[in-house]
This record gives structure tokens, sequence and C-alpha cells, in this order.
């Protein structure tokens, strides 16, 4: 009979197991197991992103060092392989690390029951990206829809959306109406999505664009690289309602595009793109501006150094 692997856990790993309350089931202790990385998957179409930056790196410090402290939440497959369902970057780090196995606790979740689970253990990041609320509150909401399905005549598929809905921003901490405006994003193509996360759109211009289709998107996207701007709120409520009427052609976004912003008086309209084959690959886009002003400074400096040469 295989034995089960010895495990000590100390009062610190006890009160970091305990400190979610999905980790306790009554007062039973959860048993951890050792399962080895090579039979656990990635959820699938997880929405939150594993980032390989400064905070990886020192959680890799962390697990080199003490190893996983925190057990992650896995979920068996019917092939016999693990899903994981809480513990995404501990899983990652721990094998950038160079461990083979790392401790688990393994539930038994329906599909639906592992999405909201996974979902709520990732909203406690401290850093989410709107494109990552878009899609995981949207996967939430439909797990709890599927999970409050009834049958008798009293009970509406709107009074189940509604009353899903209530949940998600109690839960969340987010109001219900914002809660839609972030599932909203996720009718946006990819490239003006992200966009939005690197804060050139914001978010209430966003959810307006968010009425126009693929192609009128993709005109708009255009438009957008060929101004080197993007829409303001106003400027995309006229969008949408061009688009509700069927009239928003390229001509018409580049029409809107081109008027001019309360606070872009004063301005000079630069093309990004082309003016990015100039500026170094390090320099970030929210730099750019301060780049070209150093570069245009050192440009007189030079010109100033060049006339009195001349003398």
């Amino acid at each position: 009979m295989r034995k089960s692997p010895n495990i000590e856990i100390s009062e610190l790993d006890l009160e970091q197991i305990f400190s979610d309350d999905h980790e306790i089931t009554g007062n039973r202790i959860p048993k951890i197991l050792q399962i080895p990385l090579d039979m656990i998957d990635e959820f699938p179409d997880h929405p939150f992103q594993v980032r390989l930056d400064e905070d990886m790196d020192q959680l890799v410090e962390s697990i080199k060092e003490r190893g996983v402290i925190t057990p992650v939440t896995l979920r068996k497959k019917e092939d016999g392989r693990y899903e994981t369902v809480s513990g995404h970057r501990r899983v990652k780090a721990s094998e950038l690390a160079g461990l083979d196995t790392v401790p688990a606790e393994i539930k038994d979740l329906t599909r639906d029951e592992a999405i909201i689970l996974m979902v709520d253990s990732n909203l406690q990041r401290s850093t989410i990206l709107p494109s990552e609320k878009a899609k995981s509150y949207k996967m939430r909401l439909e797990a709890m829809n599927r999970q409050g399905q009834r049958t008798d005549l009293t009970f509406s598929p709107v009074d189940k959306k509604l009353r899903s809905g209530q949940d998600l921003a109690t839960s969340t901490g987010e109001s219900q109406a914002q809660i839609y405006r972030y599932i909203r994003l996720n009718e946006l193509i990819p490239d003006i999505l992200d966009m939005v996360d690197e804060g050139r759109i914001a978010m209430r211009p966003a959810v307006e664009l968010s009425y126009l289709s693929e192609n009128e998107q993709e005109n708009l996207l255009e438009s957008m690289d060929y101004a080197d701007a993007t829409p303001s709120h106003a400027q995309a409520i006229k969008m949408k309602e061009f688009s509700k009427n069927g009239k928003l052609t390229p001509e018409v976004i580049e029409s809107i595009m081109s008027e001019e912003k309360p606070n872009q008086k004063e301005k000079i309209n630069l093309s990004y793109s082309q003016a990015r084959k100039f500026i170094p690959a390090s320099v970030p886009y929210e730099k750019t501006a301060d780049y070209i002003y150093k570069a245009l400074e050192y440009y007189q400096r030079h010109r100033e150094r060049m006339r009195d040469d001349a003398r």
C-alpha cells in the first residue's frame, strides 16, 4: 500500500493556508498532497495573466528559500490529470524554481463551481487589468446563471440574470452597472482592448465603442493610428449613434476623429507609428512625449553649437 508523503506544516503555514475561507470546510483540515507539476494543466480560458515580472521573480526566490507555503487548489479531470483552480502564479513560480511537485488541495468541483472559485481567488490580486475583469466577470456571471437555472414558471430568465448580477456585485464590491460595463469590453477587438489595458482609452468611451461592429472597430483603429489620438467620450457616443443608424463609414470616423477636443487645443498631432522607428524600444509608450521633447532640446543645442562654430 502506497504511503502518503510526510509533510511538516508549521504554525505559520497553517495560518496562511486558512487565510481564505475557501480553504476551510467546517473545522476539517484539508488534505494536502504533493502533485507533480507535469500532471497539472492550466484552467481552460483562464482570464488572468501570469506575468513574468518583478513580483514573479520575488515569488520564485521565496519558493527556492522556503518552498510553497500556501497550497494551490486543483480539480481532478476525467483523464486523471489536474487543472489549476487557484494558485496559477504559484504553479508557474514552482516550475521556474525547479521544483518537481507542488503542495495542493484537490477539490471535487463541477465546472461552474470551479469557475466561480477561480475568479474569486484571482480577484484578490493587487493589479487586475480591465480585460481580465471583463473576461472573468463574464465567466463568473454565466456560471452563476447556469447554477441558478430553475424550471418553475415564477422564475424568468430576466429574474435569474438580475439576481446573479446582484450577487456578483456583492461579492466583488463593484456596482452592478460597473460590472456590466466591464463585461461590455469583451465586445472590443483585441487591439482596442489592449489600448484600454494600457490606459490609452478610458473606460467610458471604451464601453461606447464596444457597440461598434468588428469592421467599424477595425476602421476606427486605422483612424486612431493615423491621427495618433483616441476618441473622447463624446466622440465615442457620436460613433455609436452613427453605427446604430448604419452610417458609420470610414469617412465619418475620420471626420469625427479630426474634431478638435477641448484638451487638444495648441497640440500638434504626430503619427506614433512613424515616430516610433526613431525611438529606442526601451522607451515605454507613456514616455514618448518626454523622449521627443528631450530630442528636440538636444537638436536645438546642437544647432546653436554649429552656429557658434561657424562664426
